[in-house]
Formats: structure tokens, sequence, C-alpha cells
């Protein structure tokens, strides 16, 4: 890494603009690249095995959507101190009722007040502290971020009347089984304690958490809050800061928006669950250390399954599945859809070779992919819930497969590629871009 010049009395040490020779005449390096596998073109790859027919039902009974969406960005908190940084995040959840934009489709011209039918929106909003920072109340770093994440969760509640730490609660306590609760799922299991010299284990109980949210550490007498069971303090240095917790703290917030609201239209109007499409931006899994709660989230939607109807999407908009749909769009014909399995996923998507006995993604996901073009041509790369996972799923496997394709179908959006209405409408809503949105949040950051 080259030196920066901190008051602009001297020069940036540039990078050498001649050293990469050095790589690219190194043996090693040179037999290095010719040991890497690429990705096979679309020309070499056999769709035929898993695509099956897009068929759509006859009627939608989709009347309500709900996207959900999340952004952040880092500020400097003192421009005399650099490696002091902050993060905002900013949640949205966007409703919109199906006959608003089909009332728009049929309209020439977009008045500003039929916009604003679309833009029923909750904005949800975090200042995290992701590197060199402390909370005057507290005595670390760590202790700070987690601090910040518990406060968030305890005080936001979508204008419910219970906080997302409740749901929290309700979702990993299993307490919308009531009497039907095993012992299992009155307690959780941590692996590592965040308050632990020792980095010890320990088992959070139900009955011995307090009213705000909160249990006594056995070894320091502190309290360990429940949104601690992300695990995230195992990314967290001292040194390094905190960035490394953004993609999965983010995503874990998402899917609590998204449980949040499914908890509240159940205990109010248990009859409109299978008439809204939850869309969610990225994939139907908890990845890094949120991963155990792929496990109450599989229980939660066999569940609603049981007693009544639901619809969830992930809409992946990059990654490797993505370039992938890419690929294969010149070959893959309109009104089809990709089912993906192990061996195709192995074979054509990602390295490695799949596991005898394990599904893809079996820590992580609690869905199956598939890719999608629509009749119109659009390529989409969609995550469908599944009751249990399969190395081999077929349509059979993935609940209302064809009932949310039909509506991504319809939510198409002309303004990016692949894109649905709700999803770049939120994504603008709740997204902070570099400027002029990051140097305003500066000026507020130092004003403090």
């Amino acid at each position: 890494m080259g030196y920066s010049s901190k008051k602009n009395r001297r020069p940036f040490e540039g990078a050498s603009k001649a050293s990469h020779h050095h790589i690219i005449n190194a043996s090693e390096v040179q037999e290095l690249m010719k040991r890497i596998h690429k990705p096979p073109h679309a020309q070499d790859i056999s769709l035929t095995e898993i695509t099956v027919e897009f068929e759509p039902p006859d009627s939608n009974q989709v009347e309500a959507i709900i996207a959900v969406d999340g952004g952040y960005t880092e500020v400097l908190v003192d421009k005399g101190f650099p490696s002091s940084t902050i993060h905002f995040l900013q949640f949205g959840t966007l409703l919109f009722k199906q006959e608003d934009l089909e009332r728009l489709n049929s309209t020439d011209f977009i008045a500003p007040e039929d916009m604003a039918k679309l833009k029923n929106i909750s904005r949800l909003k975090l200042a995290l502290p992701t590197k060199n920072i402390q909370l005057k109340d507290e005595t670390t770093f760590q202790g700070s971020v987690l601090k910040a994440i518990y406060e968030f969760c305890l005080n936001n509640n979508l204008e419910e009347e219970n906080s997302l730490i409740d749901t929290l609660s309700w979702f990993i306590f299993r307490k919308y089984k009531y009497r039907n609760k095993c012992a299992d799922d009155k307690k959780w299991y941590l692996s590592s304690n965040p308050l632990s010299i020792e980095n010890n284990s320990i088992v959070l109980e139900e009955q011995k958490m307090g009213k705000d949210y909160t249990f006594t550490c056995p070894e320091t007498g502190k309290a360990i809050y429940l949104t601690d069971i992300f695990q995230l303090h195992k990314i967290i240095d001292e040194e390094l800061g905190a960035t490394g917790i953004l993609p999965y703290l983010v995503n874990a917030i998402e899917h609590l928006i998204i449980i949040h609201i499914i908890r509240h239209l159940y205990n109010k109007r248990p009859e409109l669950l299978k008439k809204i499409f939850f869309i969610k931006d990225g994939s139907t899994g908890f990845f890094g250390h949120t991963a155990r709660l792929r496990e109450p989230m599989l229980d939660l939607i066999n569940w609603l399954w049981d007693k009544h109807n639901f619809l969830l999407a992930g809409l992946e908009k990059s990654g490797a599945f993505v370039d992938h749909a890419q690929e294969i769009e010149k070959i893959l014909d309109p009104g089809k859809v990709l089912i993906l399995n192990d061996d195709y996923i192995y074979r054509y998507i990602l390295p490695g070779t799949a596991d005898l006995n394990l599904c893809y993604g079996h820590k992580v996901n609690y869905g199956h992919k598939v890719i999608f073009k629509s009749r119109s041509g659009q390529m989409y790369v969609v995550s469908v819930p599944t009751r249990s996972l399969h190395k081999q799923p077929i349509s059979e496997n993935l609940p209302n497969l064809q009932m949310i394709l039909a509506n991504v179908e319809s939510l198409h959006c002309d303004m990016y590629d692949s894109a649905l209405f709700p999803v770049a409408l939120v994504n603008k809503l709740v997204s902070l871009s570099a400027h002029p949105s990051q140097r305003i949040l500066s000026k507020f950051a130092r004003s403090y």
C-alpha cells in the first residue's frame, strides 16, 4: 500500500505503473492461470433436462405486493481522523396494490398523484459505528456496534404495537405455535457468547429473557442482547472494524422486516396472507454467522403453508447465477423455467462438485433458485422457498411457483435489465448515493 498525505503538503504515493510485469512473467503465476477452471459458455450447456414450461394460473390471487430492500453508505466522522467511520443504513418497505399498477399500465401518462399511490413506503434508519468509534456509554468498540443494532431493533416497530426485537423473539422461540411448542423451541444455542473471555457457548432460554429482551451473562453479569443471536461479534475486530458485518446484517434485518409484517397480518387479517406477494432483494437464505436463522425460517414457512397460503420470492440482481442467466439467455426460449439442481449448479455455475448426500446451500438456503425467461424475453433469477431442500428439485417441491413467476412477469420494469418495478422503486427510495447523500451525511456526522 502507498503512503497518503493527510495535510496535502506532500504528494500521495502513487502505485507503480511498471510492477505488473513481475506478476505476468512469474512462472508460478502462469502455471496457476493454466489450472483455473472457467465457467462454460452457452454453446456447451444443455438445458433440456431441467426445463419446465411457464404456465401462469388462470386467475391471479395476488392483490398487493410488498417489497423490502436495504442500503448503506460510509462516512467519515472527523476529517482529522479518516480511520473513524460510521455507516448509515436505511431499510424500505414498499406496499402497493395490484390494481393500482394495472391502472397505470393502461394510461398514456403517469400523473404525480398516481405515482404517489405506489410510494406507500416505510423507512427505517440505523447509524452504525464501523471503525475506530465508541459510544459514550460503552467501553469497547464491539459493545458499541452490538448495542446500536439492539437499540435499532428495540426502537422500531413499523407503526405496529410490537417492536422488531419482539418479532425476533416471536420468530426464534416459535411463539406462533402457542401450546404446540417443543422443548427445543424454547431455547436458542449460541456457539459464542459475545461477553465471554474464553469465547464459551451459551444457551439462551426464553423463560430467562428479561422484558428488555436481554439475558444475563453467567460470566460477567452483563446483558446479552437478543440480537446477539446474529453472532456478528465474530466478525467485528477492534482494529479492522465492523464493515464486514454489513451484508449479513442487512440481509437479516430485511428478513426480520418481512417476518414482522407476516406476524401482524396473521394476527389481524390472516386471510390476506395468500393475497400478498412478498419480494425480497437477494436470495432466500441466511449467510455467514447468521446462517442458523435458516432453521426457524423453514419452520415458520412450513407452519404458514399448513395454516394459510403464503407467497415469497427473492430476486437476485448480481452474482454467479445472474451471470449464468445472461450467458444462457440466447439459448433459453421465452416462457421457459430452469429449476436448478445440484448437478447443473456445480457443472455450469459454481466451482466444485456436488456432494453425494448434502444439497447445495443446505446450511444457508431455505429455497431453490430458478432461472425464468418471461414470454417477453426478460431473464430473472428467482429464489423460491421450499418445505425442504432437494438435490434434484422439481416443480412440485416449490409451492406457488407458477403463481410467483406470473407475478414476476407482470411486475417487469424496463428501467434496468431484468428488473421488477417494486424492487427498482424501493431501491431508489432507500439507496444512498455517493453524491450528494454521502457528502450531506458526512457533514451531519461531523456536527456532533
